[in-house]
């Protein structure tokens, strides 16, 4: 085996949670000593996933037709142009991940239609990542667009200024555009099992940084909330979605003032 399939994939073990078929043995034996810690942590996910839905719905459903997924991580059910198609047709998608193994399983399995592209990328990069001329030839940054930043954020360190990266996405964008993301928190939950699992993802690809609430809202800075503000993933507008209740994280989404 090579070095990247011995050494835990947050992308891949993402996917396991999901139930999905593309992911190592490292990967999944890593899932699961998470999963004896916290047994919930697939329905979590696939709360975070139901979310994710919500935000594009609402968003295509406010008029918005183009959409930048940074850290998408492996494709699966109901992505992003999936989802937006269904109710704008003429919707163009970025996805990026910085992580190869992602983003070459995404160019294989996504459409290659002129309005769906993959693109490897680093959030703490955003400079390079919107200067990237196949971005710009697909999205229109004089228009509004959706910045998707699903649980993405907790794999960057305070170091790398998450804040700055933020910051200089949401000045790229005009009035109007959109910010949803969804942070891991370990906001009440007992110390050693958070220490437990913290301990597992120090050996994967992506340490794991939770933030508390307050650390979260900060990313939405110079945003206006969207009802119900800040919240739990599962209490974002649910819709009964199967799976959907609950959470291991906040989620919110706000509109550029």
């Amino acid at each position: 085996m090579t070095e990247a399939e011995n050494r835990p994939n947050v992308a891949r073990m993402y996917d396991y949670y999901l139930g999905g078929c593309h992911n190592f043995a490292a990967d999944r034996a890593a899932a699961e000593e998470v999963l004896r810690i916290f047994p919930d942590t697939g329905v979590a996910a696939q709360s975070n996933r139901a979310f994710l839905r919500r935000v594009v719905r609402w968003a295509a459903e406010q008029g918005i037709r183009q959409f930048l997924d940074i850290g998408a991580g492996l494709p699966t059910q109901g992505n992003v142009h999936e989802v937006v198609r269904a109710i704008r047709p003429d919707a163009r998608v970025v996805y990026v991940d910085h992580d190869e193994v992602a983003v070459a399983y995404a160019r294989r399995l996504l459409p290659t239609d002129g309005r769906t592209v993959v693109l490897r990328g680093d959030l703490r990069r955003p400079g390079e990542l919107l200067a990237d001329p196949t971005l710009r030839a697909t999205i229109d940054l004089s228009e509004p667009v959706a910045v998707l930043l699903l649980a993405v954020l907790h794999f960057v360190p305070d170091a790398d200024d998450p804040y700055a990266a933020v910051a200089t996405l949401r000045d790229a964008t005009v009035p109007g555009s959109v910010l949803a993301l969804s942070h891991l928190t370990l906001d009440g939950l007992p110390t050693l099992p958070t220490e437990q699992g913290t301990a597992i993802y120090r050996r994967s690809s992506s340490p794991l940084v939770p933030r508390t609430r307050d650390e979260v809202a900060r990313f939405l800075d110079g945003y206006e909330l969207v009802d119900p503000g800040l919240v739990k993933v599962a209490d974002w507008r649910p819709d009964g979605e199967p799976q959907a209740a609950v959470s291991h994280g906040y989620g919110g989404v706000g509109v550029r003032r």
